[in-house]
């Protein structure tokens, strides 16, 4: 799913495209995109484009008349810029927004249809669709810790609430959360001054770098190629390749169509988090620390005791 940064850009880009165009044609050819009757996409071609900015995760095209389109890409929804006035593709065509100076086309990969268009009039109607999570980039230390504070959950949940910060989701979070030396199931009340500081600061940290980063390869060309998982990341999308910090592999929980990526060694002191699914397999045979696990790979004994057939048999999926 497209965070911050990467929603950022794709703003930024699109704005250079259509601010102060006109809107000529709307097409939308997915019956599951759009999720409100009136006022009607059609009612806005002819309105010029005034701006395009960031709401959560969601991108908003702001229109002459306080008229708005409201894009919620979810999972694998894309933007592509065609020059001139191009037709939706038909296998991942959602939609298509032709303006006078181009055509914007949202599409979506895979079967399931998740991404959503709202059509609405008015800041109020607007503010609706707001999750309503902190700007971290906008506010300082205390609210943020505030906004944390408000409800006792794992850092990894409470990052990627969308009630509670703006913006940052399953990526980005592994991201910060490996930069700030943290685990990813440390409940919020358990953190210290301390640790609430460095929290805050690799949050800044990580979504300014991953902005300027994307703003950078944005400038020779539009941001078609979006992606949670690139290679210069420290731990999100790496499972089993080496911590740039400490060279320990780096390990992960799944649960449901979710991944957690994190380094043990760095954040856990060494501690092997527990995969819902695959230690209640293994039961007294799951590994509790890296060294056990990768003792346990290699066929080695562990403690001077022989291995049972379930020690040696820890999958390569969904908890390595």
């Amino acid at each position: 799913m497209p965070e911050l940064p990467d929603v950022v850009v794709y703003c930024e880009s699109i704005e250079r495209r259509i601010a102060g165009a006109r809107l000529e044609d709307v097409r939308v050819t997915s019956p599951a995109l759009l999720r409100t009757v009136e006022p009607a996409p059609a009612d806005l071609i002819g309105l010029r484009a005034t701006s395009v900015r960031r709401m959560g995760k969601r991108i908003v095209l702001a229109f002459e008349g306080e008229l708005f389109f409201v894009i919620h890409l979810m999972v694998a929804g894309r933007f592509r810029w065609k020059e001139g006035a191009a037709a939706v593709p038909r296998k991942l065509g959602l939609a298509g927004f032709t303006f006078e100076t181009g055509t914007l086309l949202l599409t979506e990969a895979g079967t399931k249809r998740r991404a959503s268009l709202h059509v609405v009039r008015g800041g109020e109607a607007l503010a609706e669709l707001d999750p309503g999570g902190l700007e971290v980039l906008e506010c300082g230390a205390d609210r943020f810790r505030e906004a944390l504070l408000r409800e006792n959950h794992t850092l990894k949940r409470s990052l990627t609430d969308p009630r509670l910060l703006s913006g940052i989701g399953n990526a980005y979070s592994d991201e910060i959360l490996h930069r700030a030396r943290l685990s990813p199931v440390k409940w919020t009340t358990r953190l210290s001054d301390d640790e609430f500081e460095r929290l805050h600061g690799a949050t800044c940290e990580v979504l300014v770098e991953w902005t300027e980063r994307l703003r950078a390869e944005a400038e020779k060309r539009f941001p078609e190629k979006v992606t949670a998982f690139r290679p210069e990341m420290a731990v999100h999308g790496r499972h089993r390749e080496p911590c740039p910090v400490c060279g320990d592999p780096v390990q992960r929980i799944v649960y449901a169509s979710n991944e957690t990526n994190y380094c043990a060694r760095c954040q856990t002191g060494g501690k092997l988090l527990a995969d819902r699914a695959l230690s209640q397999l293994l039961k007294k045979d799951w590994p509790k620390s890296v060294e056990e696990l990768e003792a346990r790979r290699s066929g080695q004994p562990t403690g001077g005791k022989p291995q049972s057939a379930g020690a040696r048999s820890v999958p390569s999926k969904g908890g390595k």
